[in-house]
């Protein structure tokens, strides 16, 4: 589940991807974990996913790089149901996760079916590449794990530079086509099969944008509002 932005951090009334993601599951209680790297651990972003706990039936857990608090990283990792992956510094995260060799733990918990979710640089990081601001002052495609093919942009609505950036980029070949999502827009993939397209805000919006010559061309996605789950 990548999501375009939102979520917990930003949205503390508004639960539905998380009640999706546990749906997902298939659990009463799932085991979650939170890993906050690309925000470098804020204990602020800590705070919030504690407080989001209280009212969700997870049970939490934090997988923190900084503090060096977890010494067997695979023994945290492939004991989850959900992985949770913040928002931040897509770059940074990367480059420390392999350098711990967490991307590898990662993607072997992807591939025992283990729900992968994340906003923003959690939502990108999933593709092989992503619109990131991880360099300041710019937005720029990044290379990222590549477990999902094409690349992908969060932020379509909040970020006022986000749209044309991504779509020149992909216009111009420097990035595969993909998906772009505004914020609280989830892309939901069984495996590397894009199986449907949620939102927790009833005005959420997702694009299909491709390359045609040498611009992009958008095509507009409808996704499905979870207002059942918001209201419960």
């Amino acid at each position: 589940m990548a999501v375009g932005g939102a979520g917990f951090s930003a949205e503390p009334d508004n639960f539905a991807l998380e009640r999706y993601a546990i749906n997902l599951t298939g659990k009463e209680r799932p085991r979650v974990c939170f890993i906050p790297t690309a925000s470098g651990d804020s204990q602020d972003y800590i705070n919030r996913y504690n407080a989001a706990s209280e009212q969700l039936p997870w049970v939490p857990s934090l997988l923190s790089l900084f503090r060096g608090d977890n010494p067997d990283l695979a023994s945290v990792v492939l004991n989850q149901d959900i992985i949770y992956v913040g928002g931040g510094n897509t770059r940074n995260m990367l480059l420390l996760w392999r350098d711990w060799g967490l991307d590898t733990l990662i993607r072997e918990a992807w591939e025992r079916g283990i729900v992968m979710t994340g906003v923003s640089a959690g939502s990108i990081c999933w593709f092989e590449q992503g619109v990131t601001d991880s360099i300041p002052g710019s937005l720029n495609p990044m290379p990222c794990l590549g477990f999902l093919s094409g690349s992908q942009c969060p932020h379509y609505d909040s970020e006022a530079d986000r749209q044309p950036s991504y779509t020149r980029f992909v216009g111009s070949g420097e990035m595969l086509p993909g998906y772009a999502t505004d914020d609280g827009v989830a892309l939901h993939y069984v495996g590397t099969n894009l199986e449907r397209i949620i939102s927790s805000r009833p005005a959420g919006r997702a694009f299909r944008v491709e390359r045609q010559g040498d611009k992009a061309v958008e095509t507009f996605i409808a996704p499905d509002y979870l207002a059942n789950l918001v209201e419960g």
